[in-house]
């Protein structure tokens, strides 16, 4: 009965097919990102892996086409697109080097917090070089003492005159030492989160220093290190929004960031994805293609369908941070819980089916696999993922 009514409103179009597909306008992006990703970074992407290279001519290259402020407003050099458009960009790239393709992420994320929060000396002052990425910035809000409890952030910043004094430190900053803009979350009231305030800190502020550069699994095209302020003098208006605003431009900027993120995990885990079935396409085991055993073809099933689903989740929490939805945070945290769990299984399970070819670091799938463990962590760990999950579910 249900059946015939939904053919029947359907022959009337009253019930019509959701369209996944990407208009002209998405379809353009995607393929410029993939061509530029094939050229660029896909040649370079074991070098700069194996020697710990920033390419930073190549994010240039990367901001000429637009990508640099992906969603920075147009009027100061941004491209002015969507979070849809942003995410199948950051999908594209992370094909070649999900590394380098986050350090955009990053950088994009903390250039829309100037553009969405600063005034217009701020936004003129900096977009238009972070566009172009004559600037670099780095987003510095997590702390050795205050991870996934962001709200407890310790560093402080007082006010003396015109400026703020900021003493504290911040932990696993990509692009620290080589950047020139900290987007940074201080503490300038209360404990909690309205305590803290935002502030763009340049390279070359007295009493900004860097620790020495980590040593990661994975992420080697992007260096990451400590931030530290001592009687660092940052002026006044320098500040990004009012006192007590910090923390809610952080999570805002986070949310966008999730996104990326996870589209950074769903391209380089569809590379390994392709890698793997061009191997069971060729390679012979007990007189037959791997392809040919089903237990090998139900696999990649799997991991094809873990991806898909993977892909309309960041899809669709793209499409409601762009509409505002009430439930775009917990869209946002869903996809990427989802998808960066997701892209780290089927990588895994990649290397799995190349064998011992799959562990030699002469092989892309092992550095996908290494770049791709940290977004689990990373963007609020997807433990917090969950956390903000549910509270959205036991809101009353």
């Amino acid at each position: 009965m249900v059946s015939r009514i939904l053919a029947r409103l359907w022959r009337a179009g009253k019930v019509r097919a959701m369209d996944f597909a990407l208009n002209s306008e998405q379809a353009a992006f995607q393929a410029t990102a993939r061509e530029f990703a094939a050229n660029e970074f896909a040649p370079h992407a074991a070098l700069w892996d194996r020697d710990k290279v920033f390419p930073v001519e190549a994010l240039r290259k990367a901001a000429a086409l637009g990508f640099g402020g992906i969603y920075v407003a147009e009027d100061v050099g941004g491209s002015g697109l969507a979070r849809l458009d942003a995410a199948l960009i950051f999908e594209a790239l992370a094909l070649a080097c999900a590394s380098t393709a986050a350090y955009l992420s990053i950088h994009n994320m903390a250039s829309w917090m100037v553009d969405a929060y600063g005034d217009g000396a701020q936004r003129k002052r900096w977009l238009p070089g972070l566009s172009a990425m004559d600037l670099l910035a780095s987003y510095c809000l997590t702390e050795p003492g205050a991870g996934s409890d962001a709200a407890a952030l310790k560093t402080r910043a007082v006010r003396d005159g015109d400026d703020y004094v900021l003493n504290g430190s911040k932990a696993f900053i990509s692009g620290a030492g080589s950047t020139d803009l900290y987007v940074t979350m201080v503490r300038t009231g209360e404990s909690g989160p309205r305590g803290i305030s935002c502030l763009a800190v340049e390279k070359h502020s007295p009493g900004l220093s860097f620790g020495a550069q980590e040593n990661k699994l994975g992420w080697h095209s992007q260096p990451t290190a400590m931030v530290n302020f001592e009687d660092c003098r940052v002026p006044l208006a320098n500040r990004i929004g009012e006192e007590g605003e910090g923390f809610r431009i952080a999570m805002a900027g986070l949310d966008g960031g999730r996104i990326n993120i996870a589209a950074c995990s769903l391209g380089a885990a569809a590379a390994s994805l392709e890698i793997a079935r061009e191997h069971l396409l060729v390679r012979e085991q007990f007189g037959r293609k791997l392809a040919d055993f089903q237990a090998l073809q139900f696999k990649l099933a799997d991991m094809a369908t873990e991806l898909e689903a993977a892909r309309l989740m960041i899809y669709n929490a793209a499409a409601k941070l762009d509409a505002r939805a009430p439930d775009a945070t917990q869209a946002c945290a869903m996809a990427k819980r989802f998808a960066t769990d997701a892209g780290f299984a089927v990588c895994n399970d990649a290397l799995q089916l190349l064998g011992g070819y799959g562990y030699l670091m002469d092989h892309p799938v092992e550095r996908h696999l290494r770049d791709l463990r940290v977004h689990q962590i990373l963007e609020g760990s997807n433990e917090i993922m969950r956390v903000i999950i549910a509270r959205g579910l036991l809101k009353e």
